[in-house]
């Protein structure tokens, strides 16, 4: 098995290649990425004059801009980015997946507290969830966090066209914590539907997920732009959490996407079990190009066996109602991927001259755009 000569990515990562020095193609895109995303005083000036379009955008109306808060490292520090470095009028937005850890919980209300911002919240009906959730272990489709993920962002939106807010600030880094490699994972609200009426009563109601008409019109419409302001800072997770932890009272969950118990379980337990998916390699790699991590140490961390309390395992098969039995069928049955089920990716796929000037106008992610309009995918590899 071929590893990179610079990060940590081997030959099993999808859609992976390998240049003439041995350096794959994702540090490749990383340093592609770094140049169009510049840190330091240029890309200071480039959060300054959105911050200035966000404030005359945001005249009349109660707030500047929405972000989402989960408890985690990132949104909680935008928060404090947004609030007290850029003087913006905040509302926090959360979707209540009714799974949140206890630290999670805490972690948003002290700080929303402390900066005084107010939190526009969406809880789903839990019985539907769990339904929709059961479906996507049925499908046995790696996604089972999807309704989850498109239910957070439908929510970002909801608060804004409540509020007549244009603006979305999202917390993703990508030398903190990569971007996914294709073919791990998809997500579109036709492919949680259309999983749903095959396992499930295709009932869905209370989740909100992002349907096409109506994340377009929420776009060109209301025109509600995104923005990942974390791309232009020099940001270290690590001296985040000590800062967090001191100013704000907040506490570390133990991992990456650890505050939400459904996104604990899949990371460190169905992915890596069922898929032989480990979202350390992403994440890690991610630390060693951006100097972070040294890549020595990133090869040893990635043999240490991901942390998993089994008690969430008793959990989720208490919660969705699962034998022991019926457990381990969902666990052995044979993986499937999302080509095999009806999506909106062909979809994606013909509007990409319309969503490039999405993409342009800052109503859409590079990263969604190269996904699910650029690539053409039909397997896994």
């Amino acid at each position: 098995m071929q590893t990179c000569k610079r990060c940590i990515y081997h030959s099993e990562i999808p859609k992976i290649t390998f240049n003439s020095d041995g350096v794959c193609n994702y540090c490749e895109q990383y340093d592609s990425m770094n140049t169009q995303y510049p840190t330091g005083e240029e890309g200071d000036k480039i959060i300054r004059a959105y911050v200035a379009q966000m404030k005359e955008d945001g005249k009349g109306k109660p707030y500047d801009v929405v972000i989402g808060v989960s408890g985690g490292c990132d949104s909680s520090y935008m928060l404090h980015l947004a609030k007290n470095v850029y003087g913006l009028r905040v509302l926090a937005a959360h979707f209540d997946n009714t799974y949140n850890s206890k630290i999670a919980v805490e972690n948003i209300k002290i700080v929303l507290d402390k900066l005084g911002i107010d939190l526009f919240t969406h809880v789903v009906d839990n019985k539907e969830f769990e339904g929709i959730q059961k479906s996507l272990l049925k499908a046995s489709v790696p996604e089972f966090e999807a309704a989850t993920d498109l239910a957070l962002a439908t929510t970002h939106y909801m608060a804004c066209a409540k509020y007549g807010i244009k603006h979305i600030w999202e917390g993703h880094s990508f030398r903190t914590e990569g971007v996914s490699p294709p073919g791990w994972f998809y997500m579109d609200a036709k492919y949680i539907h259309s999983i749903h009426k095959q396992f499930g009563d295709g009932k869905i109601k209370s989740t909100p997920l992002l349907w096409l008409s109506k994340w377009i019109k929420w776009m060109v419409i209301n025109k509600i732009k995104k923005f990942r302001p974390l791309y232009y800072l020099e940001y270290n997770k690590e001296e985040v959490k000590k800062f967090l932890a001191s100013e704000y009272g907040w506490q570390w969950y133990g991992g990456h996407h650890m505050e939400n118990r459904t996104a604990y379980f899949i990371n460190n337990y169905y992915l890596p079990i069922k898929f032989g998916i480990d979202l350390r390699w992403c994440e890690y790699s991610a630390l060693v190009r951006s100097g972070q991590m040294k890549r020595e140490v990133a090869l040893e961390k990635i043999k240490e066996p991901k942390p998993f309390d089994n008690d969430l395992l008793v959990e989720i098969k208490t919660r969705l109602n699962y034998t022991d039995n019926e457990w381990e069928s969902i666990m052995n049955t044979k993986p499937k991927h999302y080509t095999d089920y009806p999506t909106y990716k062909k979809t994606f796929e013909r509007l990409r001259p319309f969503f490039f000037i999405l993409l342009k106008s800052g109503y859409v992610t590079r990263s969604f755009y190269d996904k699910f309009c650029v690539l053409k995918e039909t397997s896994k590899k």
